[in-house]
């Protein structure tokens, strides 16, 4: 009796026509959009969080930043005097991108 209410069924028996395989196209479809809205996401978390100076334990400094910084401290140190402390730190930015500065 079962075969044949599935020799009846509007759409044919499972798996073969009608729908068939359409079930299976459906969870694969929304496995996409979650990946495609968790990765949009990401990247749009990832830029805020980049624009914003970040963590520099996680990269959020720029090269720029951080050459200065370690500038400085050489100077404040003593490993280097004025003279030279200008010199490199006018080399640093000059060298820097628009995006560093």
């Amino acid at each position: 009796m079962l075969s044949t209410f599935a020799m009846s069924h509007p759409w044919g028996p499972p798996f073969v026509g009608g729908f068939g395989l359409f079930f299976l196209l459906i969870p694969l479809f929304w496995i996409a959009v979650i990946v495609l809205v968790a990765t949009l996401g990401r990247r749009r978390w990832r830029r805020t969080w980049a624009a914003q100076g970040g963590h520099p334990g996680f990269g959020g400094w720029t090269a720029g930043t951080s050459a200065e910084s370690t500038l400085a401290e050489r100077f404040a140190q003593g490993d280097i005097d004025e003279v030279e402390y200008r010199a490199r730190l006018e080399v640093i930015r000059a060298n820097a991108s628009p995006r560093q500065r």
